[in-house]
């Protein structure tokens, strides 16, 4: 193809998946315990698992937006290379990461002119970005050009639902998505909040329940209740909670009946903000 599909490593898409469809990613930046890593999906610089446990020893995790340089050093050597681009960018509606690749853009274009840069805000999130970048790799495999799926992203970006819930309410809180108040009540509680992205790309409390039982069974109604037909994929995502994982995989497998469930790991870059312990379906709606 004379085009190569990027994004950045948000999206915690599993790293078999991130070759086969030979999606490009710009690594980004996280700030641990005072040191700086750059996050890749294949954890070359840190595995994600000593992430999330130099979080539970007591560490601070920060992450920071890519700037345009960083676009422009890593964009150039494709359209040297003769190849257009289409980038799928983390939603804007949480980073200013969009903004930064579309400053970029514009500067280079100026220096190759005959060649095509296509950005295109994801409006979604973590798996979400990653489950639109699966659907987006496989429409580009089946041979769709580029102005086509960048159409088709735009078009089926909203259609991504996403549904996590988190273990440690303290990170939603250093964050800003849930008061101190709200953080300390849940957990004595034990509140479990539903969270989605609403179609500007941003977080928003939809329920709160009490216990795993409860937050499962109500991600597992909204696949009964929205899915597509037509694209029966679900993609589970976690902080460092396999075996949380894989029970509700089992539990979606025996509930609605969906066989096409891929489970993968929230890298260090969304983990910041969620914790460990954080647990996401997605999948496309109808």
């Amino acid at each position: 193809m004379s085009y190569v599909l990027v994004s950045d490593a948000t999206f915690d898409l599993p790293n078999d998946m991130v070759e086969k469809y030979d999606i490009k990613v710009v690594p980004m930046a996280f700030n641990l315990d005072g040191k700086e890593y750059l996050h890749y999906p294949d954890e070359r610089n840190m595995k994600i698992e000593d992430f999330y446990q130099t979080l539970k020893d007591g560490k601070m995790s920060a992450t920071s937006q890519i700037n345009p340089s960083t676009y422009t050093d890593f964009f150039r050597p494709f359209l040297e290379d003769g190849k257009d681009i289409l980038y799928i960018a983390f939603t804007s509606g949480l980073s200013g990461t969009y903004q930064s690749a579309m400053l970029a853009c514009e500067m280079l274009i100026e220096d190759y002119p005959e060649r095509t840069i296509e950005v295109v805000d994801s409006l979604c999130a973590s798996i979400g970005q990653g489950f639109l970048l699966y659907l987006a790799g496989k429409q580009k495999e089946a041979g769709m050009g580029l102005q086509e799926l960048v159409e088709w992203t735009k078009t089926n970006r909203t259609k991504v639902a996403h549904w996590f819930t988190v273990e440690d309410l303290f990170h939603l809180n250093r964050g800003g998505r849930l008061s101190t108040a709200e953080a300390i009540m849940g957990t004595a509680l034990k509140i479990k909040p539903i969270i989605s992205v609403n179609e500007e790309g941003r977080l928003y409390v939809e329920n709160k329940v009490r216990g795993n039982k409860k937050a499962h069974d109500y991600m597992i109604s909204k696949i009964n209740d929205s899915m597509d037909s037509q694209e029966q994929a679900v993609l589970i995502g976690h902080g460092d909670a396999p075996e949380n994982a894989l029970a509700l995989k089992e539990k979606i497998m025996e509930k609605t009946g969906v066989t096409d469930i891929m489970i993968t790991k929230i890298g260090p870059i969304i983990g910041t903000h969620t914790g460990p312990g954080m647990l996401a379906v997605v999948f496309k709606e109808k």
